[in-house]
């Protein structure tokens, strides 16, 4: 694989901001970074390829770890072609990398949603598949949102067995209610295999929570929604996340989800590592021609861009995008350099993946992303190489 060097472009390395700096990339990885002044000076191969961006922004390629589709692909499909076909569609939005997030589905239509993503691993032409992300089934009734309740289910340890034996060791990310009985011996078993447990889908009181958190549930789905609100006299799991500032959240970025001051709220709230900018997109976003599904129930897109269920107007999801989502959260009031790190080294972070993924530092894999300064997306990069590419 050739040099490629990325030339003259303002680099949110995930810890500083370099203006005028380059970026070499070599053998899928970045090899220096370094100013252009020095770069200058190298004397490069004769099959370098030299890129000028004129000073646009150059960031750690987007990952997403809770999005359920796009354009037309969802993990309710249970299709290892599906899966495979998010990660290509994925790439326009600059996004490198994500965990597919399914929904509680029957047992036997589950296992199969888990296969599919499993097979699809390895196999991806885009952004990387990371694991997956189930959103229960072990959540609350009281929470539900759009889930369908027949799908949800009381903790079973023997069916998260299962689940993990199916995958083959694939899961990344599980969201759970704390106030759940038998949470216990569900954490002992996720973090003996690396899972992260995420508190979301919850009507769990403020006591519930702390008590989640001293055993390993250390992270929240979509902060705000889905769960037991901030009260005076209950602060509920709201204000236990917001008052312990070593557990991270979620936040979906889209304006509607949360309100642009909370977000900014929550940001005066938390370590600079522990908020992540999430879709929780659906299946038909981006999709340009309907009827549109998302969990096998139709939707539309209203004026404020989210999905609404269409037999009842009930918020179905979001049909955010990463690069729109960077873009919200700078309008919001966030430093672009904070906007980017909640997209790509906190969720790194956050899934165990940051000691090769979500920085701009020699070593790390080439997984970049390119956008100007409209958050148009130039340039994406998986392994050192463009995959998408507005240039």
């Amino acid at each position: 694989m050739s040099m490629l060097c990325l030339y003259n472009g303002t680099l949110h390395t995930g810890l500083t901001v370099l203006h005028q700096h380059t970026l070499i990339i070599e053998n899928g990885r970045i090899k220096d970074v370094l100013s252009n002044e020095r770069f200058k000076k190298m004397q490069l191969p004769d099959d370098a390829k030299v890129i000028d961006l004129q000073q646009i922004n150059v960031a750690p390629g987007l990952i997403d770890t809770h999005i359920h589709g796009n354009g037309g692909y969802g993990t309710e499909d249970a299709s290892t072609d599906s899966i495979l076909g998010m990660s290509q569609e994925l790439l326009k939005y600059g996004v490198t990398g994500f965990l597919p997030t399914l929904y509680p589905m029957p047992e036997a239509e589950f296992l199969k949603a888990v296969a599919a993503v499993r097979d699809a691993m390895g196999r991806e032409e885009g952004a990387r598949i990371f694991g997956m992300h189930l959103e229960g089934p072990f959540i609350s009734p009281a929470r539900l949102g759009v889930q369908r309740p027949e799908t949800v289910r009381p903790i079973d340890v023997g069916f998260m067995q299962k689940l993990w034996d199916i995958s083959e060791g694939k899961i990344s990310l599980m969201t759970v209610a704390p106030e759940l009985e038998g949470l216990r011996d569900l954490a002992f078993f996720c973090m003996e295999r690396g899972i992260v447990l995420s508190a979301g889908h919850t009507d769990a009181s403020y006591d519930d929570m702390v008590e989640a958190m001293a055993i390993g549930v250390r992270h929240a789905t979509h902060l705000f929604n889905a769960m037991h609100k901030l009260h005076h006299r209950d602060p509920g799991v709201v204000g236990a996340l917001l008052l312990h500032m070593d557990v991270s959240c979620e936040i979906i970025g889209d304006g509607y989800h949360v309100h642009p001051s909370l977000v900014r709220l929550l940001i005066r709230n938390k370590a600079a590592d522990k908020v992540v900018l999430v879709t929780d997109a659906l299946k038909p976003t981006g999709q340009s021609e309907g009827p549109l599904f998302a969990n096998n129930e139709e939707v539309y897109l209203s004026d404020e861009h989210i999905f609404l269920r269409k037999k009842d107007n009930v918020i179905a999801g979001s049909s955010l995008t990463m690069d729109r989502g960077v873009h919200n959260l700078y309008n919001f009031g966030v430093s672009l350099d904070m906007a980017f790190r909640m997209a790509t080294a906190n969720p790194a972070k956050i899934i165990g993946r940051d000691n090769h993924f979500g920085y701009l530092l020699p070593g790390m894999a080439a997984d970049i992303v390119v956008m100007d300064y409209d958050f148009n997306v130039k340039l994406t990069i998986v392994g050192g190489e463009i995959k998408y590419s507005t240039i």
